[in-house]
């Protein structure tokens, strides 16, 4: 089996060579890249498995990179941020990051949420076709379509669709969407799950993903 490639994407040369090294050692293929002009053109060269991004960078920072890159390629982000503000976390998400770890981290713990979130993208996942109200789901070609339209879906976005299509009308609370979509026993994260569903409403349009109120969400198929 061929190694999985990481790109890691961080201006302090000590700390990208520090990951990129405990990566390595982990089994994993990788690339550095210290900007964002550069990050983006790795990933359309490389088209790596996984993107391991620093908020902060020269050229333009990791909201615009990841912008850029999910509009190349649904691939999973990390995002790495000095910042603890729950604001800056939630626009990172809101950009297409599937996940953040809060500086300064452990090694430990960024390779469990890399595997985690490569796990998560090789699922493998059953060839049936969802369909629920206007929504077509495609797991084997990992392709959405609603009201005859395709929509572009990162890689948790489509996972967290998937998951409310699946059962349309029941409501998932937020610690089961972290379990079966996140892979998350932690239900302390939950404005993850929040700033993923307000995502998946700006792209599917409204009334298709319901609110339940101190529970979770539910998708609603129009009668």
């Amino acid at each position: 089996m061929a190694e999985q490639l990481i790109l890691v994407v961080e201006d302090e040369p000590t700390l990208a060579e520090a990951v990129a090294a405990r990566l390595r050692a982990e089994r994993f293929a990788v690339r550095v890249a210290g900007d964002g002009p550069a990050a983006v053109a790795a990933v359309r060269e490389s088209r790596p498995d996984l993107v391991v991004l620093d908020l902060m960078l020269p050229g333009f920072d990791g909201l615009e990179v990841c912008r850029r890159v999910q509009a190349i390629s649904p691939v999973p982000v990390l995002m790495l941020t000095a910042r603890d503000g729950e604001t800056d976390q939630l626009v990172g998400l809101g950009v297409g990051a599937d996940d953040y770890l809060t500086k300064p981290f452990s090694m430990r713990v960024l390779v469990a949420r890399v595997r985690a979130l490569l796990r998560r993208a090789g699922r493998a996942s059953a060839p049936a076709v969802v369909r629920a109200g206007p929504i077509e789901v495609d797991p084997a070609a990992r392709r959405v379509r609603c009201r005859d339209a395709e929509v572009h879906l990162t890689p948790t976005e489509f996972d967290l669709l998937h998951c409310l299509a699946g059962a349309p009308g029941s409501v998932f609370t937020r610690a089961q969407l972290l379990e079966r979509v996140w892979d998350w026993t932690d239900a302390s994260r939950t404005r993850a799950v929040d700033s993923h569903v307000k995502a998946l409403r700006r792209k599917l349009g409204p009334g298709l993903i319901r609110t339940v109120h101190g529970v979770g969400y539910s998708l609603e198929v129009p009668a």
